[in-house]
């Protein structure tokens, strides 16, 4: 656990944790924990049993925000996009009018980043901090949508340029995880909509509005994930396509392959007929004229259908 006064955004580390239960003159408190910390900072700041319940559970956690007496209760979604999965990360957060505390589970890249941001925006109080934290994370979905839409354009490459079958698990995989987290960011704007228009009195009115364009950012990332979900619908037809197209080249191949041989099974048909009264059986150059009125008849054959462009 983590404990800092912010102070027009200069960091100050604490060591004392009862140092944060009053008020400081100028600025507020930073406690960054971690879920076993809770037991300890429960009853110091009187943060409400389901709220910490929330926090401490295994499941994964829905975005969602609750207002209780002292504090708010937060819960939104980090995003991360590794070796080809994306990972949401559960990030909690208790709002308090003198204080934040953020919990996690895992290390969240937002939780570094806001740190010269609070710095360079001279944050002195912990709705200032919430804004600018919930902004990262929200952003860092736009970063993670345009890695999604490379990796779809790549697909869609490999799949025109040589087709195998792996491009269909990447496909059903991809799409899945499309759909997952379209499903989540439905919570997650409505929470930051929530922030945007509802009377909170632990949130500035002037910040609040700032939040609206917050709001119109996760509308916009729904909108492009819903895109994405498109996109991997006609992947998956050009994968069907593509696999048919070389199902019908191969079969071509051997239609025309098999015209080919259809004289020359004749000519051999005829000439191994068990016929006493076969003039050309007794000529000196029947086998190379008939071996080469074979290889005449193939290499016309396999000229024209190269010329009609069938092979």
């Amino acid at each position: 656990m983590k404990i800092r006064l912010v102070n027009s955004g200069v960091f100050t580390p604490i060591d004392d944790i009862k140092t944060t239960l009053t008020a400081p003159t100028d600025g507020f408190y930073w406690i960054d924990a971690d879920v076993e910390d809770l037991a300890e900072l429960q009853p110091l700041f009187s943060l409400h049993d389901l709220a910490v319940e929330d926090s401490q559970s295994e499941e994964e956690q829905r975005p969602k925000i609750e207002i209780y007496e002292n504090h708010y209760f937060i819960v939104v979604n980090s995003i991360r996009f590794d070796d080809e999965e994306i990972f949401l990360r559960a990030l909690n957060i208790f709002l308090g009018r003198h204080f934040i505390i953020t919990v996690t589970k895992q290390k969240i890249h937002e939780l570094r980043a806001v740190k010269p941001l609070l710095w360079e925006d001279e944050a002195n109080s912990p709705d200032r901090f919430l804004y600018i934290l919930i902004d990262l994370v929200t952003d860092n979905y736009f970063t993670v949508g345009d890695r999604i839409e490379a990796r779809i354009d790549q697909l869609e490459e490999d799949i025109l340029m040589h087709t195998k079958k792996s491009h269909l698990n990447e496909i059903i995989g991809l799409r899945s995880e499309i759909l997952w987290l379209k499903k989540v960011l439905g919570p997650q704007k409505e929470v930051i909509n929530t922030l945007n228009k509802k009377d909170l009195r632990l949130i500035d009115d002037q910040l609040q509005k700032y939040f609206s364009d917050i709001y119109e950012n996760a509308v916009k990332i729904s909108e492009t994930f819903e895109t994405y979900r498109d996109l991997m619908s006609n992947l998956r037809e050009a994968y069907q396509s593509s696999i048919a197209n070389r199902a019908n080249e191969i079969m071509r191949v051997f239609t025309a392959m098999t015209t080919i041989f259809m004289p020359l099974t004749v000519i051999t048909g005829i000439y191994g007929m068990n016929f006493d009264n076969m003039p050309e059986l007794h000529w000196k150059y029947s086998y190379f004229a008939v071996l080469g009125l074979m290889i005449f008849l193939g290499s016309g054959m396999y000229y024209l259908f190269r010329k009609k462009e069938w092979l």
